[in-house]
């Protein structure tokens, strides 16, 4: 029967009445519209631009965005584009390390419903590396570390004033020596000397004190006091740019200090001092001006063993500020080691299995983590050419130019070489090290420091035990 333009049959046998559809007049029921074909995928790159050149061991930041697609396929146009996994999200952010000199694009390529879509970067230009551009026929002598009165040598430690004040001149190299000058004993050093960074420079005297002694390394604050390193004094005083030597820290359990960082306050991290120790150790002092404020120790467990002459420690400590990171050259297991946000890691944030105990061959073996920070060490260089490493320190592009210690060199082996290292290409060794003093006589290389000279080249300046004088690289 029809009611209302409603059908409805009746089955006989059932009292209900059941509706089947039914159509009449202008009602009834159509099919719906199909909807609209979905686009094919659109992506996007933000970044690189292309338009810089990187030096060979930098990192290219990809930065995609997608539409319409269900997943992505990362490409490079050559085969120096660098380790990376090729499925991708729909969206995100990479960084690869290309492998070689030259010119790469990379292509993220989407795939939707209908169909796929893509994107190309500009071609990027991969200069070499910073080392491989260093000539070692422009190494010069800036001048003798020798102190004009008390004359000891051996430098260890070396850094750069930030500023100028008292004596000192912005762009001195500041130098401590590790021998004493009456009977040249290692670890018995109590000056630290100055020198203008020219070829010819004479040093003069900033500092002397039994605070200091042992001085094997520097760091410089920003109002040009030197936080030295003394080893044998088991102590970290705080000098002056006037030559006065203070101990500002002596509520502190030092362990061998072996390696120095500033860090300048950014944002809410107050300005820092990181130490680190032969006993093993990664100390965090927190400075308000050359004030202490707290001391954190935020790492433990690195090998120490040895003694003045032979020491196996960690050492070489280098901030990258631009990454909030301290790297820390481990001499025992021939490794680097990177810290990743370092100011946020706590007490005891990390906990390194150095694998270092009595009479430990060496190099021991690559060190594991454990502890809350965990996550945030990570080794960037290990074995390779190194020959138990000792200093580092930062080049422009962000890589770092380590020097070995030849400890326990053999007649196989080549000395007093430096390497570039990088923290994002795979192992981290970029090219050739290029070796530095060619007298033959290994355990030359101990303090080294960079610079920038105004034409935007690089310049390296490191101490040359050999010859107890600061030596000048540049490209």
């Amino acid at each position: 029967m029809r009611t209302g333009g409603v059908c409805y049959t009746a089955v006989p046998g059932i009292a209900a009445a059941f509706l089947i559809g039914c159509g009449g007049g202008s009602g009834g029921y159509g099919t719906p519209p199909m909807p609209p074909p979905q686009p094919p995928p659109v992506v996007s790159f933000s970044a690189p631009s292309g338009a810089t050149p990187i030096n060979l061991g930098q990192a290219v930041t990809l930065t995609w965005t997608s539409s319409n697609a269900s997943s992505c396929t990362l490409s490079s146009s050559s085969n120096i584009g660098g380790t990376f996994t090729a499925t991708q999200p729909t969206a995100g952010t990479i960084s690869v390390a290309p492998m070689g000199t030259g010119s790469v694009k990379y292509t993220m390529t989407c795939t939707g419903m209908n169909g796929n879509g893509a994107a190309t970067t500009a071609a990027i230009t991969v200069n070499p590396s910073i080392l491989s551009m260093l000539s070692t026929a422009t190494i010069s002598t800036i001048g003798s570390t020798l102190d004009p009165t008390e004359m000891g040598g051996n430098p260890y430690g070396l850094a750069i004033a930030p500023v100028t004040t008292g004596p000192i001149t912005k762009g001195d190299l500041v130098v401590c020596n590790f021998n004493d000058g009456a009977t040249d004993t290692e670890g018995q050093g109590t000056v630290i000397v100055g020198l203008h960074p020219t070829p010819g420079a004479t040093p003069y005297r900033i500092a002397s004190s039994p605070l200091l002694l042992g001085c094997n390394a520097l760091t410089m604050l920003a109002d040009d006091s030197i936080s030295a390193a003394a080893y044998s004094s088991n102590l970290n005083p705080l000098v002056t740019s006037a030559g006065a030597v203070n101990n500002p820290f002596s509520a502190y359990a030092f362990a061998g200090p072996w390696g120095e960082a500033y860090v300048a306050a950014k944002g809410s991290n107050p300005a820092a001092l990181y130490v680190s120790n032969f006993g093993g150790s990664i100390d965090r002092i927190t400075l308000d001006g050359d004030t202490p404020t707290a001391f954190t120790q935020i790492a433990t467990g690195f090998c120490g063993s040895g003694q003045p002459g032979l020491i196996y420690a960690p050492s070489g400590l280098t901030y990258d500020p631009s990454i909030d990171t301290l790297y820390i050259v481990d001499t025992s297991s021939y490794s680097v080691v990177a810290f990743a946000n370092v100011s946020s890691i706590e007490s005891g944030g990390i906990v390194v299995a150095g694998q270092c105990g009595s009479g430990a061959s060496h190099p021991t073996p690559k060190p594991t983590f454990s502890g809350p920070s965990a996550s945030s060490a990570r080794i960037i260089a290990n074995g390779g050419g190194f020959i138990a490493p000792l200093s580092a320190a930062l080049l422009a592009d962000g890589d770092l130019i380590v020097a070995n210690a030849d400890v326990n060199i053999t007649d196989t082996q080549t000395p007093n070489q430096v390497f570039e290292i990088s923290p994002w290409l795979p192992g981290g060794f970029v090219g050739n090290p290029v070796q530095l003093d060619t007298s033959g006589t290994p355990g030359a290389l101990f303090g080294i420091a960079t610079a920038v000279d105004s034409q935007g080249h690089q310049i390296v300046y490191f101490n040359d035990d050999n010859t107890s004088a600061v030596m000048m690289m540049t490209q």
